[in-house]
């Protein structure tokens, strides 16, 4: 979180693991406490008056640090986001408490049962030899507990990122059948919604096939088994790199980007970038 809870005197942390420390289950009652503690009468000020409105937006910051951490490899890092990212479910759980809604057990008891029910093949008499075999098994578990009928994708959640969504959908889709038959098919898809967007003639014909084309490119990394989201991170990543290149090799010039392409044109921005692109190969 951008901001961090402000610990209370006389509340000290656990010492960092080490041999005769104490255990997970120990540490994790010890933040369940300091969470309490924060919430409570006399604790910090700004965890006092938190809702779960006001977290959301906390915890979408942390989910994106924890797969920056990952991106990056950084392991002391990603504990620490780890970290951050298990206190925003103890924070929702607080706050739940203190409502009468549920605790932070009742979220351990479904969690726990859910894995257990939706892994026959471990924990049961249920086979799956495959990591797809699994996922079947999982979905048809999943659909089976619904507790009346629903559409394909309704389980499909809505809020959550639009790339993530495109690529959940699609993919229940094809599950049931509504897919194409191989991926040269989707490339030629891919091929007719850019024409489609070359002939759009107004702004909202314009969004409506750009988000065709997106969309037909979230099933072109299905067919390819490839995170679309993790995909476009690691593009992102790479172009920021490489601008920052280009960025530092005109400083050196005494020259921005923008002077650059005012008094060059893409010519020398260009040819920095290719310097930039043959630094990330070698």
């Amino acid at each position: 979180m951008a901001r961090r809870p402000c610990y209370p005197e006389g509340f000290p942390l656990l010492p960092m693991s080490e041999p005769g420390s104490p255990s997970a289950g120990a540490r994790f009652e010890r933040l369940l406490e300091l969470m309490a503690r924060l919430r409570a009468p006399g604790g910090c000020p700004w965890d006092r008056e938190q809702t779960f409105e006001s977290i959301k937006p906390y915890t979408l910051e942390e989910t994106y640090e924890v797969l920056d951490a990952i991106d990056r490899q950084d392991w002391p890092a990603l504990a620490e986001e780890l970290g951050d990212f298990l206190l925003q479910a103890v924070f929702y759980a607080e706050i739940a408490r203190e409502k009468g809604l549920f605790d932070v057990s009742d979220a351990l008891d479904h969690i726990n049962a859910k894995l257990v029910r939706r892994h026959p093949h471990v924990f049961g008499n249920g086979s799956a030899r495959t990591a797809d075999e699994v996922k079947q098994r999982w979905d048809e578990i999943k659909k089976d507990e619904k507790a009346k009928p629903q559409g394909l994708l309704d389980g499909v959640p809505r809020a959550q990122p639009a790339l993530a969504e495109a690529a959940q959908i699609s993919s229940k889709a094809a599950g049931a059948g509504f897919d194409w038959e191989k991926l040269e098919d989707v490339l030629d898809k891919v091929r007719e919604e850019l024409e489609e967007l070359k002939q759009a003639a107004n702004a909202a014909e314009r969004e409506d096939e750009l988000g065709d084309l997106l969309f037909t490119i979230v099933n072109v990394a299905r067919f390819l088994k490839v995170d679309p989201e993790q995909a476009l991170r690691r593009t992102n990543r790479k172009f920021r790199e490489r601008f920052g290149y280009v960025e530092s090799e005109l400083a050196k010039r005494g020259r921005t980007v923008r002077e650059s392409a005012a008094a060059e044109g893409i010519r020398e921005l260009e040819a920095l970038w290719q310097e930039a692109k043959c630094r990330n190969r070698s």
